[in-house]
């Protein structure tokens, strides 16, 4: 007979080979978490950030805009769509993406020019699920959750999965730090 398998404990990162589970209770501790997250990715990778309104998918890309060094505010692109961030240092450009108001799969982000940002650049891609997954293989898809309704609830639950070869063996248990 099995033992039981442990409880876990919420409050503790749960990693796996190419996942790992965040709880961030403040939006400084997510703009943090984007800071980290720029130490993981280079020219070429693609991150889909799903979560709510409000669950900080802007507020954690403007942490790894920060932590790329780029230049520009990193603010919401919803009614540009998207918005280019040079590097002021020698790293990659972020492009920065919000799908919301597009219906479509890729062919409505073609306009976008994606696929030539991509290998050039960091993408991240608000609201992307079923609009870019077409674009590689290799990504990193991260869900933020939060409490909805009315609260007060800074608590967010983040889960990154990494997606490929790129992120296979990629630790991000950094990302917990």
């Amino acid at each position: 007979m099995e033992a039981p398998a442990a409880a876990h404990d919420p409050a503790e990162p749960a990693v796996s080979a190419n996942r790992v589970e965040i709880v961030v209770d403040s939006p400084e501790q997510m703009g943090e978490l984007g800071r980290r997250l720029a130490e993981l990715v280079r020219a070429g990778d693609l991150v889909m950030l799903s979560g709510e309104l409000g669950a900080g998918k802007t507020t954690l890309t403007r942490g790894l805009g920060a932590g790329l060094g780029v230049r520009g505010a990193v603010t919401s692109p919803t009614f540009v769509i998207a918005r280019v961030h040079p590097s002021l240092g020698e790293g990659p450009p972020l492009v920065h993406v919000d799908a919301y108001r597009l219906g479509g799969g890729l062919d409505e982000m073609e306009d976008l020019d994606l696929d030539v940002s991509l290998p050039a650049s960091v993408v991240v891609v608000e609201w992307g699920e079923g609009k870019v997954e077409e674009l590689t293989d290799e990504r990193l898809q991260v869900l933020i959750h939060r409490a909805v309704g009315d609260t007060t609830d800074e608590v967010r639950h983040v889960t990154v999965t990494g997606l490929g070869e790129r992120w296979a063996s990629a630790d991000l248990g950094v990302l917990s730090a």
